[in-house]
Protein backbone atom coordinates (compact mmCIF):
# COMPACT_ATOMS: atom_id res chain seq x y z
CA UNK A 1 0.00 0.00 0.00
CA UNK A 2 1.37 3.63 -1.03
CA UNK A 3 2.81 5.32 1.88
CA UNK A 4 1.50 9.03 0.35
CA UNK A 5 -1.66 10.88 2.12
CA UNK A 6 -3.08 13.63 0.28
CA UNK A 7 -1.25 17.26 1.30
CA UNK A 8 -4.90 18.60 1.51
CA UNK A 9 -5.40 15.96 4.75
CA UNK A 10 -1.97 16.03 5.79
CA UNK A 11 -1.90 19.83 6.24
CA UNK A 12 -5.38 20.42 7.89
CA UNK A 13 -7.12 24.01 8.43
CA UNK A 14 -7.68 23.57 12.40
CA UNK A 15 -7.83 25.27 15.54
CA UNK A 16 -5.51 24.98 19.01
CA UNK A 17 -3.79 23.70 21.04
CA UNK A 18 -3.39 19.63 19.74
CA UNK A 19 -3.97 18.23 16.59
CA UNK A 20 -4.39 14.75 18.44
CA UNK A 21 -6.07 16.40 21.89
CA UNK A 22 -8.39 18.88 20.09
CA UNK A 23 -8.54 18.34 16.83
CA UNK A 24 -8.79 14.96 16.86
CA UNK A 25 -11.12 14.61 19.51
CA UNK A 26 -13.42 16.73 18.01
CA UNK A 27 -13.69 15.44 14.75
CA UNK A 28 -14.65 12.16 16.61
CA UNK A 29 -17.28 13.28 18.34
CA UNK A 30 -19.23 15.22 15.58
CA UNK A 31 -18.98 11.30 13.70
CA UNK A 32 -20.36 10.23 16.31
CA UNK A 33 -23.20 12.57 16.52
CA UNK A 34 -23.43 11.61 12.75
CA UNK A 35 -23.45 7.98 13.52
CA UNK A 36 -26.57 8.43 16.09
CA UNK A 37 -28.54 10.71 13.56
CA UNK A 38 -27.71 7.88 10.66
CA UNK A 39 -28.69 4.98 12.84
CA UNK A 40 -32.39 6.51 14.17
CA UNK A 41 -30.94 6.42 17.66
CA UNK A 42 -30.45 10.40 18.08
CA UNK A 43 -34.49 10.62 19.08
CA UNK A 44 -34.11 7.92 22.51
CA UNK A 45 -30.74 9.93 23.50
CA UNK A 46 -31.48 11.26 27.05
CA UNK A 47 -27.32 11.70 27.71
CA UNK A 48 -24.30 11.08 26.57
CA UNK A 49 -21.23 10.55 28.39
CA UNK A 50 -17.07 10.52 27.20
CA UNK A 51 -14.18 8.83 28.81
CA UNK A 52 -10.56 9.84 28.41
CA UNK A 53 -8.05 7.56 28.61
CA UNK A 54 -4.42 7.84 28.14
CA UNK A 55 -2.48 10.88 27.04
CA UNK A 56 -5.67 12.36 26.46
CA UNK A 57 -6.96 11.42 30.13
CA UNK A 58 -3.41 12.93 31.32
CA UNK A 59 -3.26 15.83 29.34
CA UNK A 60 -6.58 16.69 28.30
CA UNK A 61 -7.73 19.64 29.92
CA UNK A 62 -4.44 21.94 29.55
CA UNK A 63 -5.05 20.22 25.84
CA UNK A 64 -8.80 21.72 25.54
CA UNK A 65 -9.96 18.12 25.14
CA UNK A 66 -13.84 17.96 26.48
CA UNK A 67 -14.35 21.53 25.28
CA UNK A 68 -13.66 20.09 21.79
CA UNK A 69 -15.42 16.76 22.54
CA UNK A 70 -18.68 19.63 23.12
CA UNK A 71 -18.18 21.42 20.66
CA UNK A 72 -17.96 18.45 18.34
CA UNK A 73 -20.92 16.85 19.00
CA UNK A 74 -22.57 19.76 18.85
CA UNK A 75 -21.87 19.82 14.96
CA UNK A 76 -18.41 22.27 14.80
CA UNK A 77 -15.96 21.35 12.67
CA UNK A 78 -12.15 22.46 13.49
CA UNK A 79 -12.08 24.19 9.73
CA UNK A 80 -14.45 26.10 10.36
CA UNK A 81 -15.51 26.47 13.45
CA UNK A 82 -15.22 29.85 15.47
CA UNK A 83 -12.14 29.10 18.11
CA UNK A 84 -13.70 31.20 20.30
CA UNK A 85 -17.03 28.99 20.89
CA UNK A 86 -14.78 25.48 21.23
CA UNK A 87 -12.70 27.24 24.12
CA UNK A 88 -15.30 27.34 26.84
CA UNK A 89 -17.75 24.12 25.52
CA UNK A 90 -16.94 22.65 28.71
CA UNK A 91 -14.82 25.00 30.61
CA UNK A 92 -17.83 27.71 30.67
CA UNK A 93 -20.24 25.29 30.64
CA UNK A 94 -23.41 26.73 32.95
CA UNK A 95 -25.61 25.00 34.82
CA UNK A 96 -28.74 23.33 33.27
CA UNK A 97 -26.54 23.69 29.96
CA UNK A 98 -28.63 22.08 26.69
CA UNK A 99 -26.54 20.50 24.32
CA UNK A 100 -28.11 20.28 20.54
CA UNK A 101 -27.09 17.77 18.39
CA UNK A 102 -28.38 17.71 14.62
CA UNK A 103 -31.70 19.50 16.51
CA UNK A 104 -31.88 16.81 19.71
CA UNK A 105 -31.64 18.35 23.17
CA UNK A 106 -30.29 16.51 25.66
CA UNK A 107 -28.88 18.25 29.19
CA UNK A 108 -24.79 18.10 29.80
CA UNK A 109 -22.83 18.55 32.78
CA UNK A 110 -19.01 18.81 33.58
CA UNK A 111 -18.80 15.11 34.93
CA UNK A 112 -20.30 13.73 31.48
CA UNK A 113 -16.53 14.06 30.72
CA UNK A 114 -14.31 11.84 32.82
CA UNK A 115 -10.50 11.36 32.63
CA UNK A 116 -9.01 7.84 33.11
CA UNK A 117 -4.85 8.48 32.71
CA UNK A 118 -3.92 5.45 34.16
CA UNK A 119 -6.45 3.62 31.46
CA UNK A 120 -4.70 2.69 28.12
CA UNK A 121 -5.96 0.97 25.41
CA UNK A 122 -4.50 -1.33 22.92
CA UNK A 123 -5.43 0.46 20.24
CA UNK A 124 -3.20 3.90 20.88
CA UNK A 125 -2.23 6.30 23.61
CA UNK A 126 -4.82 8.75 22.51
CA UNK A 127 -8.08 6.88 23.09
CA UNK A 128 -11.97 8.05 24.10
CA UNK A 129 -15.02 6.50 24.30
CA UNK A 130 -18.63 8.22 23.58
CA UNK A 131 -21.85 6.39 24.78
CA UNK A 132 -25.35 7.90 23.94
CA UNK A 133 -27.52 7.04 27.15
CA UNK A 134 -31.43 6.03 26.77
CA UNK A 135 -34.42 6.60 29.67
CA UNK A 136 -33.33 3.31 31.35
CA UNK A 137 -30.34 4.05 31.99
CA UNK A 138 -29.06 1.71 29.76
CA UNK A 139 -26.38 2.40 26.99
CA UNK A 140 -28.19 3.55 23.56
CA UNK A 141 -24.80 3.23 21.17
CA UNK A 142 -21.17 3.56 21.87
CA UNK A 143 -17.78 4.08 20.01
CA UNK A 144 -14.18 3.75 20.82
CA UNK A 145 -12.15 6.51 18.99
CA UNK A 146 -8.38 6.62 18.52
CA UNK A 147 -6.91 9.67 17.81
CA UNK A 148 -3.85 9.08 15.84
CA UNK A 149 -2.20 11.99 15.65
CA UNK A 150 -2.04 14.87 13.30
CA UNK A 151 -5.83 15.69 13.32
CA UNK A 152 -6.38 12.07 12.01
CA UNK A 153 -8.56 9.75 14.12
CA UNK A 154 -9.45 5.55 13.81
CA UNK A 155 -12.63 4.13 14.96
CA UNK A 156 -11.77 0.93 17.18
CA UNK A 157 -12.71 -2.13 15.01
CA UNK A 158 -11.44 -0.03 11.93
CA UNK A 159 -8.24 -1.59 10.17
CA UNK A 160 -6.66 1.77 8.96
CA UNK A 161 -7.16 5.58 8.69
CA UNK A 162 -8.89 7.19 5.75
CA UNK A 163 -7.33 6.99 2.24
CA UNK A 164 -8.10 7.73 -0.82
CA UNK A 165 -10.06 5.11 -2.64
CA UNK A 166 -8.12 6.16 -6.28
CA UNK A 167 -4.98 4.63 -7.72
CA UNK A 168 -2.14 6.59 -7.16
CA UNK A 169 -0.09 6.68 -10.40
CA UNK A 170 3.45 7.00 -8.35
CA UNK A 171 2.99 4.61 -5.51
CA UNK A 172 5.60 4.37 -3.08
CA UNK A 173 5.98 2.83 0.73
CA UNK A 174 9.81 4.16 1.25
CA UNK A 175 12.44 7.05 0.57
CA UNK A 176 14.04 4.04 -1.53
CA UNK A 177 11.09 3.39 -3.58
CA UNK A 178 10.78 7.39 -3.83
CA UNK A 179 14.02 7.97 -5.37
CA UNK A 180 13.97 5.54 -7.63
CA UNK A 181 10.68 6.44 -9.29
CA UNK A 182 12.32 9.79 -9.24
CA UNK A 183 15.02 8.22 -10.83
CA UNK A 184 12.50 6.65 -13.53
CA UNK A 185 10.50 9.22 -14.52
CA UNK A 186 13.60 12.06 -14.16
CA UNK A 187 11.43 13.56 -11.44
CA UNK A 188 11.67 15.90 -8.18
CA UNK A 189 10.08 14.70 -5.09
CA UNK A 190 7.67 17.21 -5.41
CA UNK A 191 6.48 16.35 -8.82
CA UNK A 192 6.03 12.45 -7.76
CA UNK A 193 3.80 14.19 -4.87
CA UNK A 194 1.76 16.29 -7.85
CA UNK A 195 1.47 13.32 -9.67
CA UNK A 196 -0.44 11.62 -6.86
CA UNK A 197 -2.37 14.61 -5.74
CA UNK A 198 -3.22 15.80 -9.10
CA UNK A 199 -5.28 11.94 -9.40
CA UNK A 200 -6.91 13.21 -6.43
CA UNK A 201 -8.03 16.48 -6.97
CA UNK A 202 -7.36 17.30 -9.95
CA UNK A 203 -4.67 20.40 -11.07
CA UNK A 204 -6.98 23.48 -10.40
CA UNK A 205 -8.51 22.06 -6.99
CA UNK A 206 -4.39 21.11 -6.15
CA UNK A 207 -3.67 24.59 -6.87
CA UNK A 208 -6.49 26.03 -4.89
CA UNK A 209 -5.78 23.61 -1.64
CA UNK A 210 -2.50 24.01 -1.36
CA UNK A 211 -3.24 27.58 -1.77
CA UNK A 212 -5.54 27.72 1.21
CA UNK A 213 -3.10 26.01 3.19
CA UNK A 214 -0.49 28.55 2.66
CA UNK A 215 -2.48 31.34 2.90
CA UNK A 216 -3.80 29.95 6.62
CA UNK A 217 -0.38 29.66 7.49
CA UNK A 218 0.69 33.42 6.46
CA UNK A 219 -2.28 34.69 8.30
CA UNK A 220 -1.24 32.73 11.33
CA UNK A 221 2.01 33.89 11.05
CA UNK A 222 0.63 37.22 10.92
CA UNK A 223 -1.71 37.24 13.52
CA UNK A 224 0.72 35.93 16.14
CA UNK A 225 3.29 38.77 14.78
CA UNK A 226 1.00 41.50 16.10
CA UNK A 227 -0.65 39.54 19.25
CA UNK A 228 0.71 40.76 22.66
CA UNK A 229 -0.29 39.77 26.16
CA UNK A 230 -0.11 36.51 28.20
CA UNK A 231 -1.08 32.73 26.94
CA UNK A 232 -3.99 30.93 28.83
CA UNK A 233 -3.40 28.23 31.19
CA UNK A 234 -2.37 29.15 34.10
CA UNK A 235 1.71 29.45 33.27
CA UNK A 236 1.75 33.10 32.37
CA UNK A 237 3.95 32.69 29.54
CA UNK A 238 4.63 35.67 27.72
CA UNK A 239 3.86 36.11 23.34
CA UNK A 240 7.13 37.47 22.42
CA UNK A 241 6.80 37.14 18.88
CA UNK A 242 5.29 40.86 18.71
CA UNK A 243 8.13 42.38 20.68
CA UNK A 244 10.88 40.46 18.74
CA UNK A 245 9.25 41.62 15.31
CA UNK A 246 9.27 45.07 16.02
CA UNK A 247 13.38 45.03 17.45
CA UNK A 248 13.96 43.33 14.18
CA UNK A 249 12.25 45.71 12.30
CA UNK A 250 13.26 48.63 14.19
CA UNK A 251 17.08 47.12 13.50
CA UNK A 252 16.24 46.86 9.65
CA UNK A 253 15.64 49.90 9.27
CA UNK A 254 18.82 50.89 10.21
CA UNK A 255 21.06 52.49 7.69
CA UNK A 256 24.47 50.47 8.31
CA UNK A 257 24.02 46.85 9.84
CA UNK A 258 26.26 45.00 11.30
CA UNK A 259 24.65 41.45 11.45
CA UNK A 260 21.79 39.13 9.62
CA UNK A 261 18.73 38.91 11.08
CA UNK A 262 17.86 35.60 8.76
CA UNK A 263 17.75 33.42 11.30
CA UNK A 264 16.39 35.90 13.89
CA UNK A 265 12.91 36.37 11.44
CA UNK A 266 13.15 32.53 11.57
CA UNK A 267 12.51 32.08 15.09
CA UNK A 268 9.89 34.89 15.07
CA UNK A 269 7.81 33.52 12.77
CA UNK A 270 8.11 30.23 14.55
CA UNK A 271 6.95 31.75 17.79
CA UNK A 272 4.10 33.50 16.32
CA UNK A 273 2.50 30.18 14.84
CA UNK A 274 3.21 28.47 17.97
CA UNK A 275 1.87 31.24 20.35
CA UNK A 276 -1.07 31.37 18.49
CA UNK A 277 -1.59 27.74 18.16
CA UNK A 278 -1.21 28.08 22.45
CA UNK A 279 -4.08 30.22 22.69
CA UNK A 280 -6.44 28.31 20.63
CA UNK A 281 -6.48 30.14 17.38
CA UNK A 282 -6.38 29.00 13.97
CA UNK A 283 -3.64 27.19 12.38
CA UNK A 284 -2.46 24.43 10.29
CA UNK A 285 -1.86 21.10 11.07
CA UNK A 286 2.23 20.42 10.19
CA UNK A 287 1.59 17.73 10.81
CA UNK A 288 0.67 18.26 14.07
CA UNK A 289 -0.37 21.59 16.19
CA UNK A 290 2.59 20.85 18.39
CA UNK A 291 4.91 21.32 15.82
CA UNK A 292 3.13 23.85 13.76
CA UNK A 293 5.43 26.48 13.57
CA UNK A 294 8.02 25.18 12.04
CA UNK A 295 7.16 24.21 8.15
CA UNK A 296 5.16 28.31 8.14
CA UNK A 297 8.41 29.26 9.38
CA UNK A 298 11.30 27.48 7.10
CA UNK A 299 8.22 29.14 4.32
CA UNK A 300 8.34 32.39 5.10
CA UNK A 301 12.07 32.26 5.22
CA UNK A 302 12.31 31.24 1.82
CA UNK A 303 9.96 33.97 0.73
CA UNK A 304 11.70 36.68 2.45
CA UNK A 305 15.30 35.75 2.18
CA UNK A 306 15.86 33.60 -0.79
CA UNK A 307 16.14 35.57 -4.17
CA UNK A 308 13.55 34.61 -6.40
CA UNK A 309 11.32 32.50 -4.61
CA UNK A 310 7.73 32.87 -5.25
CA UNK A 311 3.98 30.92 -4.81
CA UNK A 312 4.99 28.22 -7.15
CA UNK A 313 8.32 27.78 -4.86
CA UNK A 314 5.67 27.45 -2.02
CA UNK A 315 3.59 25.06 -4.12
CA UNK A 316 6.80 23.19 -4.76
CA UNK A 317 7.50 23.15 -0.91
CA UNK A 318 4.70 22.36 0.66
CA UNK A 319 5.03 19.29 -2.06
CA UNK A 320 7.65 17.64 -1.24
CA UNK A 321 7.17 18.23 2.50
CA UNK A 322 3.79 16.29 2.48
CA UNK A 323 5.53 13.49 0.55
CA UNK A 324 8.49 13.34 3.52
CA UNK A 325 6.11 13.84 5.89
CA UNK A 326 3.95 10.47 4.46
CA UNK A 327 6.34 8.49 4.89
CA UNK A 328 6.89 8.95 8.27
CA UNK A 329 2.95 8.69 9.32
CA UNK A 330 3.46 5.26 7.13
CA UNK A 331 6.28 3.89 8.65
CA UNK A 332 6.67 5.87 11.92
CA UNK A 333 4.31 7.49 14.01
CA UNK A 334 3.59 11.80 14.16
CA UNK A 335 1.53 11.48 17.25
CA UNK A 336 3.73 12.81 20.49
CA UNK A 337 1.97 10.46 22.48
CA UNK A 338 3.21 7.52 20.71
CA UNK A 339 6.56 8.42 19.64
CA UNK A 340 7.34 11.68 21.99
CA UNK A 341 8.19 14.85 20.38
CA UNK A 342 10.47 13.48 17.97
CA UNK A 343 7.50 12.28 16.31
CA UNK A 344 5.97 15.66 16.07
CA UNK A 345 8.68 18.30 16.42
CA UNK A 346 11.27 16.28 15.02
CA UNK A 347 9.18 15.09 11.84
CA UNK A 348 7.83 18.51 11.35
CA UNK A 349 11.50 19.48 10.95
CA UNK A 350 12.70 16.45 8.38
CA UNK A 351 9.62 17.78 6.25
CA UNK A 352 10.51 21.67 6.07
CA UNK A 353 14.26 20.93 5.74
CA UNK A 354 13.84 18.49 2.34
CA UNK A 355 11.15 21.10 0.90
CA UNK A 356 13.60 23.88 1.98
CA UNK A 357 16.49 21.88 0.07
CA UNK A 358 14.06 21.15 -2.94
CA UNK A 359 12.93 24.54 -3.74
CA UNK A 360 16.83 25.62 -3.19
CA UNK A 361 17.91 23.89 -6.24
CA UNK A 362 18.68 20.36 -4.18
CA UNK A 363 18.39 16.74 -5.97
CA UNK A 364 16.25 14.00 -4.85
CA UNK A 365 18.93 12.33 -3.49
CA UNK A 366 20.02 15.87 -1.28
CA UNK A 367 16.41 16.72 -0.07
CA UNK A 368 16.62 13.19 0.95
CA UNK A 369 19.85 13.87 2.85
CA UNK A 370 18.23 17.30 4.56
CA UNK A 371 15.15 14.86 5.81
CA UNK A 372 17.67 12.52 7.60
CA UNK A 373 20.38 14.58 9.21
CA UNK A 374 16.78 16.90 10.54
CA UNK A 375 15.23 13.92 11.87
CA UNK A 376 18.57 12.12 12.96
CA UNK A 377 19.12 14.94 15.50
CA UNK A 378 15.76 14.69 16.79
CA UNK A 379 15.76 11.30 18.03
CA UNK A 380 14.82 10.40 21.46
CA UNK A 381 13.30 13.87 21.89
CA UNK A 382 10.71 13.29 24.75
CA UNK A 383 7.33 15.35 24.61
CA UNK A 384 6.82 16.18 28.65
CA UNK A 385 4.74 19.39 28.31
CA UNK A 386 4.68 21.57 31.20
CA UNK A 387 1.31 22.04 32.74
CA UNK A 388 -0.15 19.61 29.82
CA UNK A 389 -0.50 22.83 27.82
CA UNK A 390 1.29 23.16 24.36
CA UNK A 391 3.53 26.00 25.68
CA UNK A 392 6.58 25.12 27.47
CA UNK A 393 8.72 23.53 25.94
CA UNK A 394 6.61 23.51 23.05
CA UNK A 395 6.99 27.06 21.36
CA UNK A 396 10.76 27.71 21.39
CA UNK A 397 11.60 24.02 20.36
CA UNK A 398 9.69 24.72 17.30
CA UNK A 399 11.95 27.72 16.55
CA UNK A 400 15.28 25.82 17.94
CA UNK A 401 14.01 23.33 14.91
CA UNK A 402 12.98 25.39 12.13
CA UNK A 403 16.78 26.48 12.57
CA UNK A 404 18.22 23.21 12.35
CA UNK A 405 15.64 22.12 9.44
CA UNK A 406 17.56 25.67 7.37
CA UNK A 407 20.92 24.04 8.30
CA UNK A 408 20.21 20.67 7.57
CA UNK A 409 19.17 21.84 4.20
CA UNK A 410 22.22 23.88 3.15
CA UNK A 411 24.43 21.17 4.95
CA UNK A 412 22.94 18.55 2.58
CA UNK A 413 23.33 21.18 -0.52
CA UNK A 414 26.99 20.62 -0.08
CA UNK A 415 27.19 17.44 -0.79
CA UNK A 416 26.14 15.13 -3.27
CA UNK A 417 23.29 13.45 -1.87
CA UNK A 418 25.34 10.21 -0.87
CA UNK A 419 25.07 9.77 2.94
CA UNK A 420 25.94 6.18 5.38
CA UNK A 421 22.39 6.64 6.69
CA UNK A 422 19.16 6.36 4.81
CA UNK A 423 16.09 8.49 5.73
CA UNK A 424 14.25 5.01 5.57
CA UNK A 425 16.55 3.93 8.26
CA UNK A 426 16.40 6.96 10.86
CA UNK A 427 12.40 7.02 10.34
CA UNK A 428 12.59 2.84 11.94
CA UNK A 429 15.13 4.11 14.44
CA UNK A 430 12.74 6.83 15.56
CA UNK A 431 9.86 4.19 15.24
CA UNK A 432 12.12 2.13 17.50
CA UNK A 433 12.99 4.72 19.53
CA UNK A 434 9.44 5.76 20.32
CA UNK A 435 8.16 2.21 21.39
CA UNK A 436 11.07 2.10 24.41
CA UNK A 437 10.14 5.62 25.44
CA UNK A 438 8.57 5.05 28.65
CA UNK A 439 5.31 6.19 28.44
CA UNK A 440 5.70 9.30 31.42
CA UNK A 441 8.26 11.27 27.79
CA UNK A 442 4.76 10.76 25.75
CA UNK A 443 2.43 13.33 26.29
CA UNK A 444 1.24 12.56 29.51
CA UNK A 445 2.97 15.41 31.29
CA UNK A 446 4.35 12.86 34.32
CA UNK A 447 8.26 13.32 33.57
CA UNK A 448 11.06 15.10 32.34
CA UNK A 449 10.44 18.97 32.22
CA UNK A 450 6.82 18.16 33.47
CA UNK A 451 7.69 17.57 36.65
CA UNK A 452 10.55 19.33 37.45
CA UNK A 453 9.06 23.29 36.72
CA UNK A 454 7.26 24.54 39.55
CA UNK A 455 4.10 25.65 37.98
CA UNK A 456 3.44 29.58 39.38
Amino acid sequence: MTAYVSALDLFSIGIGPSSSHTVGPMRAARTFADHLLDSGTLPLVTRISCALFGSLGSTGLGHGTPDAVLAGLAGLRPETCDPAAVRTAWSGLPADAILVLHGHEIPVARDDITFEPRTRLPGHPNALTLTAWGMDARPLFEETWYSIGGGFIRRDGDTAGPRTTRTQPLQFSSSAELLALCDEHGFGICDVARANEESIHGADGLEAGLDAIWDAMHVCVEAGLVATGTLPGGLKVKRRAAAVRMQLEEYDRLPKRERDTSTEWLHAFALAVNEENASGGRVVTAPTNGAAGIIPAVGHYYLRFVPGADAAGIRRYLLTAVAIGSLVKANASISGAEGGCQAEVGSACAMASAALCAVLGGTPRQVENAAEIAMEHHLGLTCDPVGGLVQVPCIERNAIAASTAVSAARLALHGDGTHLVSLDTVIETMRQTGLDMMTKYKETSEGGLAVNVIEC
